[in-house]
This record gives structure tokens, C-alpha cells and sequence, in this order.
């Protein structure tokens, strides 16, 4: 069976690597409609050897589509995905929109695929947070095994993450630097070219204590909703003037032990995860040696001895493939093979 297939967001960077990656799987198509704003429409983008014409999304009836793969912002999913859902397809959202709606699956296909058993309710179904599908994929196992207690995760997270003008600002503020003109912040409230920000999205404000940002909330709140409600969790997320590809140094509290050499294991014998130990001729990896990659990369695998069943891991992925729109493959393919017979 073939599906017709309607990607949302087209000419923006997830949007590109939606329709790279629903070729390169072989995602059994019927027909390919690339969507995205007036502003865009007209323009081409590739779907394998074919050029695909951008559709106005304002324009577009969803009727007889089977899957929408949106990635074109939070207010216009909130517009458009009932829609699309209500003419009968399944909508695989990659904005923060619906995420911690009660009847929307969050889901990372490794972790709990089980959540798709409801996707009807709505048939939208929501595409996590990039830092946070990274990290679950490689806490899975140590849960299903040990079971966490408390997490301590500190990111390092590419510009990439906030889109394509992001991107640009990091190249030339690049440039800049190097013709000593002083460098421009449109996109990031610092400097980003040669610098780090302790800031990804907004501080939250109304009503709040914590001083978290909305990338540090998103990443307790989604942990807890897609692994495990009793986790304790605290996240420090900080962007680096990289370009693809985000890093993040985690610290586990078990409550049961289990050394890093049993870790290394679980992970070794787990999908989606590779692992880099000392030994390797790497040693280590980084974020500009897996750009492109579709598994969770783990390094630098230790125990913690400050507390009692302590682990500590260096884990890095691709966000534009795993992060973000192999993650949405992924999860399409798992109705077809599951739900959809």
C-alpha cells in the first residue's frame, strides 16, 4: 500500500530533510505535495531525482492526503493541523504546539511507540523536542534496566536548532568578525559567532520561579510525559556557534547500579544508539562528525561516584535528521507497519 503524502514547511531546513529522508527510506508514496507559505510557493525543492513545486498551504485541501509532515511553526500548525486532520490525515507535528496536549501522542518510535495506539483521537500526533529525543533515546534502556531516578542535562546545541536565518546570522557575524566590523544580532539576543549563549527560546516569566527558558522546560515536561512521570529532571541548555549537530552531557542517578560497562552494553545492543568508547580510534565523538548521521552517538561513558549509582555520558546526534525530521519518518513508519494493515 502507497500513501499520498503532504510535507508542510517545505522550503525550511527540516522541511528539505523530511523529503530527503521519505526518499532515501523508500516511505511507500503515492504522490509527494510540498506546502509552505504565498512566499514561497512557485519555488522548487528536491524529492529524490524529482522537483517538487511548492504549493500555498492556504490554498491546499487536504482532502484524499494520507500523511502530513509538518515543520512550518507553532501558529501555523495551530491552524492548519486540525485542519488537515479533520479531512483525514494523520499528522505528524514537528512544532511545540500540541506536544502536552492529553490526547496527542509525544513520541520517539525507540522509547514509547506504544503512545500511537491513540493517535486517532486527534490524528495529530506530536514530534518531541530535538534535545529531548536525543537524550530519551539513549535513556531508555538505562531505565528499562535500572531505572532512573534523577537526570542532570547540560546541551550544547547547534544554531541550526532556530532555523535557517539562525544559521545565516552565524556566518555572518563570522564574516564580520574577521573584517573587524562589529557583528549584528537579529536572531540571538548575543553575539553568536565565537561565543556561547546560555538562552534557547524565551525565559519563562508569567507565573514561574525557576529561571527556567522554554528549551530547559520543554525538556523536564517531555521527558516525563514520553518516559516516565517520577523523573526527576534538570536541564541547562546553552547554543554554540556550530552549524548542525547537538551535544549534550548527561548525568543519570539510578536507583539500581549499574556500571558504565554494563551501560556501554545495553547501549551497543540498543537501535538508534552507536556508541564510541576510548578504545576506538575516535575516542570520542562530535558534533561535526555525525552531521548527516541518523543514530544517537554515546561517548565518554563514566561513572559518577558523588552519588550512589551515578552515570555520566556525552551523547551527540544530527537534530535536522533525528532530532527533528527522521524522528517523523520514523513514526510513520511505525503506524504503517502497526496500525495501519
Amino acid at each position: 500500500m502507497s500513501y499520498k503524502v503532504a510535507v508542510v514547511g517545505a522550503s525550511g531546513n527540516v522541511g528539505r530533510e523530511m523529503l530527503q529522508i521519505l526518499h532515501e527510506r523508500n516511505f511507500p508514496v503515492s504522490e509527494v505535495v510540498a506546502l509552505a507559505s504565498s512566499r514561497s510557493a512557485g519555488k522548487e525543492v528536491s524529492f529524490g531525482d524529482q522537483d517538487l513545486k511548492i504549493q500555498d498551504l492556504a490554498k491546499f485541501d487536504f482532502k484524499g492526503t494520507d500523511f502530513v509532515f509538518s515543520s512550518p511553526g507553532g501558529a501555523v500548525s495551530a491552524e492548519f493541523a486540525p485542519k488537515a486532520a479533520a479531512a483525514g490525515a494523520i499528522v505528524i507535528d514537528n512544532t511545540s504546539h500540541f506536544r502536552m496536549d492529553e490526547d496527542v501522542p509525544l513520541v520517539v518510535p525507540e522509547v514509547n511507540p506504544d503512545a500511537l495506539k491513540d493517535y486517532a483521537a486527534r490524528n495529530i500526533i506530536a514530534n518531541p523536542n530535538c534535545s529531548t529525543i536525543q537524550m530519551l533515546v539513549a535513556l531508555k534502556p538505562l531505565h528499562d534496566a535500572a531505572k532512573i531516578k534523577r537526570i542532570v542535562v547540560s546541551t550544547y546545541q547547534s544554531v541550526s536548532g532556530a532555523g535557517k536565518e539562525a544559521m545565516d546570522e552565524l556566518f555572518n557575524q563570522s564574516r564580520h568578525f574577521f573584517m573587524n566590523d562589529e557583528p549584528k544580532s537579529e536572531v540571538f539576543p548575543k553575539q553568536i559567532a565565537f561565543n556561547c549563549i546560555p538562552q534557547i527560546d524565551k525565559f519563562i516569566e508569567e507565573g514561574d520561579d525557576t529561571g527556567m527558558t522554554k528549551e530547559e522546560w520543554k525538556m523536564v515536561v517531555e521527558t516525563k510525559k514520553i518516559l516516565d512521570p517520577a523523573i526527576e529532571v534538570c536541564a541547562n541548555c546553552v547554543r554554540l556557534p556550530v552549524f548542525i549537530g547537538h551535544a549534550e552531557m548527561v548525568n543519570v542517578e539510578l536507583e539500581n547500579p549499574l556500571s558504565p560497562a554494563e551501560a556501554q552494553k545495553l547501549w551497543r545492543d540498543f537501535d538508534g544508539v552507536t556508541v564510541i568508547d576510548r578504545e576506538s580510534e575516535m575516542e570520542f565523538v562530535t558534533p561535526a562528525e555525525i552531521a548527516g548521521e541518523d543514530d544517537v552517538f554515546i561517548s565518554r561513558i563514566r561513572a559518577d561516584k558523588s552519588v550512589k549509582n551515578g552515570l555520566n555520558f556525552w551523547c551527540v546526534a544530527d537534530n535536522m535528521r533525528k532530532g527533528a525530521a527522521l524522528n517523523s519518518i520514523q513514526i510513520a513508519e511505525t503506524l504503517v507497519k502497526d496500525y495501519l494493515k
